[in-house]
């Protein structure tokens, strides 16, 4: 029998995949506190989704979603600071991704509280 597909997780774990490969660029020109920053933040909504896979209760797996947005939000700030500022690399297609998945993340909360 076939797993699932699961888009949500999916899409999370590329997304941290693609953190990891930018923070190396932050490390290559020696920003250390906001790889490190982004590193914790972008890799956590990944950890946080999957988490939320094996909830105890509905209300487990909308808490774990509600975090792995507020981290995913985290994540945008970081982003936005590298893409505005002149001394750290551009994210390129990352702030888009970060922004796809807090869509995703919201309607997946707002579609659990509504069966309420």
């Amino acid at each position: 029998m076939q797993a699932k597909s699961n888009p949500l997780k999916e899409k999370s774990f590329q997304f941290a995949l693609d953190i990891i490969e930018f923070t190396q660029k932050l490390n290559e020109s020696r920003n250390y506190v906001v790889s490190k920053q982004l590193t914790k933040s972008g890799t956590s909504v990944g950890a946080n989704i999957h988490e939320a896979q094996t909830p105890e209760s509905k209300n487990d797996f909308v808490h774990k979603l509600k975090i792995a947005a507020k981290e995913a939000s985290e994540t945008e700030f970081w982003l936005m600071l590298c893409k505005e500022s002149p001394y750290l690399p551009d994210p390129g297609l990352l702030s888009g991704k970060v922004n796809e998945l807090q869509r995703i993340l919201s309607a997946s909360i707002s579609s659990c509280k509504s069966r309420d």
